[in-house]
This record gives C-alpha cells, structure tokens and sequence, in this order.
C-alpha cells in the first residue's frame, strides 16, 4: 500500500525524487480519507513552492484539503490529467495520480521526511 520508494510527509504526501525531481502526489490513506475526489487546484508551472506549506488543494464530496509541498523548489510539471479526472487519483495514487514534480532547491529536504515503513508506523500511531 505505501511503496518502498517513498518518502512521505506528515500531512499524507508523498514524493519520489530522481535525479533532483521530486514527484509528488496523496497518500493511498488520504485519497481513503477524502473518499471521491471531485476538484484539483494545483499551481502554475514555474511556482516556487516551500516544504511544509500548502501548494494546492484537492476537493471530494466530503471536505476540501490542502497539498503541502514534502520538498521546497521550483514547480516544473503538473499533471493536467487529474485536473481533467480527478479520480485518477482515487485510483492510482502512485501513478497516474501524480500531481506535480519539483526541482528540488534542497536535497536536504527528503532528510525530514519519513521512510514507508516509518510513515505505517505514523499511521498506526494516529488511530
């Protein structure tokens, strides 16, 4: 359920860093918790965003979260696919349902973030 080649965030994001890109996207357990994903706000490609502070939001019939950034950098993707279709990201979180990817300004970044196994752990300390 939470891929070993993560790292993941307090707030349920996830990110996948190659080569200085940081993919990120929601946790398995925040599309669960948001149930049907209906609205994605996501920023503009050139954006600086900053680790720990919200860059977009994603909306489901249930309630409206922000996206906090796992990394700090510079915006150099975003997927329009799940602005298009939400549920893509209901549906392959990890995949297609990525959201935006990051030139990271700080490798480290990722030294702050927590492995699967112990984002599972924080899960299951969260009830």
């Amino acid at each position: 359920m939470y891929p070993d080649d993560l790292l993941y965030n307090e707030t349920h994001q996830w990110a996948r860093v190659e080569d200085g890109i940081a993919t990120v996207g929601i946790t398995e357990y925040a599309q669960e918790q948001l149930n049907d994903l209906v609205y994605v706000d996501l920023p503009e490609v050139g954006r600086t965003v900053t680790q720990g502070e919200p860059f977009g939001s994603v909306e489901s019939v249930k309630a409206v979260s922000d996206v906090v950034a796992p990394v700090s950098g510079t915006v150099v993707a975003v997927n329009e696919a799940v602005g298009d279709e939400p549920d893509k990201i209901n549906q392959d979180p990890y995949g297609e349902g990525w959201l935006v990817k990051i030139e990271m300004t700080s490798p480290d970044d990722t030294s702050r973030l927590l492995n699967a196994e112990a984002y599972q752990k924080f899960l299951a300390e969260q009830g």
